[in-house]
């Protein structure tokens, strides 16, 4: 009798364990899912919400249409989010082309890339309380405001993509090239990505009753995973390599100096070039109208100068239309402490503050003969000067009279960029290294002389620089100023680059994401096994969890069947219950005749 009783308080403290367990499971994420729902559909009492029973959707059609349009807005924004991060690269050269066409300096750029981050991270909010909540079975329902900034975010997002692919569209030309040095790294947050998705695909793919809806759960978010999975075998990338087949390291050309340290084209600019290391000067030359040689990027002088405070009439002439004369009592620097070109600047000294002040218009022969002194390489570009110039036809000629006579530079150290009268130019200086500033085949190279190539990063080809190189002609990228784009060019095989961050790329002792063949296909291949192990097992507790199969076998004692009513009973009470305050109006009249409802039935 005694064990019996035993047995029975056992198996009655079992019951009551299952029951507090059921309880606890039905109730312990209520706080978590009230703050979901509540941020997503601003619905943050339980009654408000709804929980997708086994065999329905996520949702009705119409939140159904906003879920696939706010995933298309984060794909959008994702997109427009990695082009505008590694167009950084050329960032200066956006602000300049807004500068040309608004008439004042402002770092768009920056502002451009702080409100993609911004609407970036709302719609990335919502899509992983989105996520969150199919996670939890619940019913989605968008907030109507959060409709209406989906709805902006997405039209924002196409139209800034069509207008940058019609103004600026050379620039995709970045993200090709960026891939085949972040493509190892997408991939696996990608995969990442997809593993922890598949915690809400497949509970809805479990549970859906009929074969069509689970194939159209099912079908797209495995052929995106099989496709992510042998993506790798296609991937190509110059700095995965066998170790000791990486080339020397690329020789660094300041750009119109280091116009990150000083103002552009100034004799402070090519000192600091010099100061940190760079092995060759670039600029930008034009003819004064007295025939001066000197460097100037813009056609006027309003960027760069102080000349609409002393010669407001001249604000908007042609450089080359003005004498040497006015040209230097031009102040060139002062713009630079004032409205700063770049958004990640090295701070200044108050040294190097003052003395940006002070800087002039810098004369082509100062700039040789500096270079001279410090054995480095110049390589310019040479402007024609307009129409009813005196030197319009003659430019070269003064150019060259200028190199030869006025200076006493080795001619080795110039690379003469001008495809003009080449010819007479090497046959008047032909100790200078002739380059040209575009592809040709390697026979017209060689038959007209020339030693170097001078292309712009987006041409970047270890095919053809490898191709050059075998016929001793060597290639220089211009403008290649962030480390990723610089260990780009490393490994594709680049004699040197055309920078604005020599001070930056002189530290870098090898390229970032340096990889050998072995560790990159380790690397992808664990990732694929883990990302394939995890979801087997999310698929196989979701099956577990929604048939009802058990771990354990069922013990063949049969419980008390009073306490087993009692309990049933009990349970259907508490679920009634339940459903009952889920169901009480929440209007004070409406509560009340429920009141008076309920009194009713008890008299």
């Amino acid at each position: 009798m005694g064990t019996s009783l035993k047995n029975l308080r056992r198996i009655r403290l079992g019951k009551l364990k299952i029951v507090r367990r059921r309880l606890l499971q039905h109730y312990e994420h209520q706080p978590f899912i009230s703050l979901l729902a509540g941020l997503y559909s601003c619905r943050w009492k339980r009654y408000q919400r709804q929980k997708a029973e086994p065999g329905q959707c996520c949702c009705v059609r119409t939140e159904g249409l906003f879920f696939v349009l706010l995933i298309g807005a984060f794909c959008l924004s994702l997109v427009f989010l990695y082009f505008w991060g590694e167009a950084k690269n050329d960032y200066n050269d956006f602000d300049w082309y807004t500068y040309r066409s608004l008439g004042y300096w402002f770092l768009w750029s920056v502002l451009i890339l702080v409100v993609v981050a911004v609407l970036f991270t709302y719609i990335g909010i919502l899509v992983v309380l989105a996520v969150c909540l199919l996670s939890e079975g619940q019913q989605l329902y968008l907030h109507w405001s959060h409709k209406v900034g989906t709805l902006v975010v997405l039209l924002l997002f196409i139209i800034a993509l069509a207008v940058l692919s019609n103004l600026w569209g050379e620039e995709w030309a970045t993200v090709r090239l960026s891939f085949q040095v972040t493509a190892p790294y997408l991939h696996i947050g990608s995969l990442a990505a997809m593993t922890l998705l598949s915690w809400p695909v497949i509970l809805y793919f479990v549970r859906m009753s009929t074969k069509v809806t689970q194939v159209v759960i099912i079908g797209p978010y495995l052929a995106l995973l099989l496709v992510l999975y042998f993506i790798p075998l296609g991937m190509y990338s110059p700095c995965i390599r066998e170790e000791g087949t990486l080339g020397v390291k690329p020789l660094l050309i300041g750009h119109r100096g280091l116009p990150t340290l000083a103002p552009e084209n100034t004799k402070m600019s090519f000192e600091k070039t010099i100061e940190y290391g760079g092995d060759g000067l670039e600029t930008d030359v034009t003819m004064s109208f007295d025939g001066v040689p000197f460097l100037m990027h813009d056609s006027t002088l309003k960027r760069t100068t102080n000349v609409q405070e002393i010669f407001p009439n001249l604000t908007n002439a042609n450089a080359a239309m003005l004498t040497w004369d006015i040209l230097e009592s031009l102040n060139a620097g002062k713009w630079f402490t004032q409205k700063p070109p770049f958004s990640s600047m090295d701070s200044l000294s108050d040294q190097d503050k003052q003395l940006a002040r002070n800087q002039s218009v810098y004369k082509l022969s100062d700039l040789l003969r500096l270079a001279n002194r410090a054995n480095k390489t110049v390589i310019f570009d040479l402007y024609r000067p307009p129409k009813d110039h005196p030197y319009r036809d003659s430019w070269i000629n003064r150019t060259l009279e200028v190199i030869l006579n006025e200076t006493t530079i080795d001619p080795k150290l110039v690379l003469w960029l001008a495809n003009d009268m080449r010819f007479f130019v090497q046959s008047v200086a032909p100790g200078f290294q002739q380059t040209l500033g575009f592809k040709a085949t390697v026979e017209e190279l060689v038959s007209n002389h020339i030693v170097k190539l001078n292309l712009p990063y987006s041409q970047m080809s270890q095919q053809d620089i490898r191709m050059y190189a075998a016929a001793n002609i060597t290639t220089n990228l211009y403008v290649v100023s962030e480390p990723w784009l610089f260990s780009l060019a490393w490994c594709s095989g680049a004699y040197s680059v055309t920078t604005n961050s020599v001070n930056t790329l002189k530290k870098m002792d090898r390229p970032m994401f340096l990889l050998t063949p072995a560790q990159y296909s380790l690397m992808w291949i664990l990732t694929d096994i883990v990302s394939a192990v995890l979801i087997a097992n999310i698929f196989l507790l979701h099956w577990w969890r929604e048939r009802g199969f058990s771990c354990c076998p069922e013990s063949n004692e049969i419980p008390d069947s009073g306490f087993y009513d009692t309990f049933k009973t009990e349970l259907d009470m508490s679920v009634s219950e339940d459903s009952y305050v889920r169901s009480i109006p929440t209007t004070p009249n409406a509560r009340s005749n429920t009141d008076n409802m309920g009194s009713a039935e008890i008299a």
